[in-house]
């Protein structure tokens, strides 16, 4: 095939065309790839149980090896390090998926019938004109904003019980003696029925419908609120970045509330809550500052990757949803990465050295 430019023949071959459109096509096919696309619709309906389940693995698998791979460190340091993050992460995650999950559940319902449930006010504020409601870049941001709140209110208490289950999974992780009595569990070790728990596991829940009905009619109470529908009206438009700072936020408040239930702690050895809180300290502090700095630098490379998947998959009716998930997905492995992976090893060799200096201090 000749083209004429300007007066001159270039020739192109056809085998180099043929493999150039098989590189876009292949590029393509990556960026709608079903279980790609389905994966990115899932974290965008479940944000906080995709965050949840990110921490419960970096916290419980990836930080724990980083600590024990911190060099020059005392081993009982490390040892608390390792079980305060399970311990964390663990608590993070059940108390995320007893709140958070319901209340994704109900938004999903909700979307189903909005007009049942939401008010005209509420419909008419979020929505924007020449788009219906799900569409409307306000009410995507609303409900990002409810799903990912109940991490941010339930900071306080996880941290409270993640430090006061530290000793318990030092015992269970590091025993110092081996325990020759066992004490009462709702199944013995011959799985046998334990009456002393009984009341726990005997059938007086709520039923799953009516549990549901209630959250779904507190979470519309939420749209309805005029407050409500102000913020969202005032800070709809930061719905890139809600997933990262209300991330941040969280672990702000996680990393004090832990600090000072660690400090009142009477179960912690009080040689090993000083390494314990500057190790959070220091942990979060970096993790805030280098992770915002970063997350910024990774959102200009990705725009290139956002625009060529939006043209991969421009069709499709859920794209913003999948977008919402890219969102999602890249802040939370950012601050994983940093938080679970890279900073540990040097927050526990800091705290490491921290603690030691201030003993020398307090000798002489």
């Amino acid at each position: 095939m000749n083209i004429s430019i300007n007066g001159y023949h270039n020739s192109i071959s056809p085998k180099v065309k043929q493999e150039g459109n098989k590189r876009q096509n292949s590029f393509k096919g990556a960026l709608n790839n079903p279980l790609l696309l389905k994966s990115l619709e899932a974290v965008s309906n479940h944000p906080a149980t995709f965050v949840a389940s990110a921490t419960l693995f970096m916290s419980a698998v990836f930080r724990p090896l980083a600590i024990a791979l911190t060099p020059k460190t005392k081993k009982e340091n490390k040892k608390y390090a390792i079980a305060d993050s399970i311990s964390s992460g663990v608590v993070k995650f059940a108390i995320n998926e007893a709140i958070a999950l319901p209340i994704e559940n109900a938004i999903n319902y909700i979307n189903k019938n909005p007009e049942k449930f939401l008010n005209k006010a509420a419909i008419n504020s979020m929505k924007e004109s020449g788009k219906n409601l799900l569409d409307s870049r306000n009410y995507k941001f609303a409900q990002q904003l409810v799903k990912n709140t109940p991490s941010l209110l339930t900071a306080f208490p996880k941290s409270v019980i993640g430090v006061a289950l530290i000793p318990v999974f030092m015992n269970k992780l590091f025993p110092e003696k081996k325990n020759k009595e066992r004490k009462n569990t709702v199944y013995d070790v011959q799985n046998k029925y334990n009456p002393t728990f009984a009341p726990f596991y005997k059938d007086n829940s709520v039923s799953f419908k009516g549990f549901q009905e209630l959250t779904v009619k507190g979470v519309s109470k939420i749209f309805n609120a005029g407050s409500f529908r102000n913020l969202v009206n005032k800070y709809g438009k930061n719905d890139t970045n809600i997933a990262r700072n209300m991330s941040l936020l969280t672990d702000v408040v996680l990393a004090a509330s832990s600090v000072i239930s660690t400090k009142k702690s009477k179960k912690i050895k009080e040689e090993n809550k000083n390494p314990l809180i500057y190790n959070k300290i220091i942990t979060t502090g970096v993790s805030v500052l280098g992770g915002w700095k970063i997350d910024e630098l990774i959102q200009k490379s990705t725009k290139s990757f956002i625009n060529k998947f939006k043209q991969a998959n421009i069709n499709d009716p859920k794209l913003d949803k999948y977008i919402q998930g890219i969102n999602v997905v890249r802040p939370t492995l950012v601050f994983a990465l940093l938080y679970y992976g890279i900073f540990p090893i040097f927050s526990t060799f800091a705290a490491d050295r921290i603690d030691r200096a201030k003993n020398k201090r307090d000798e002489k």
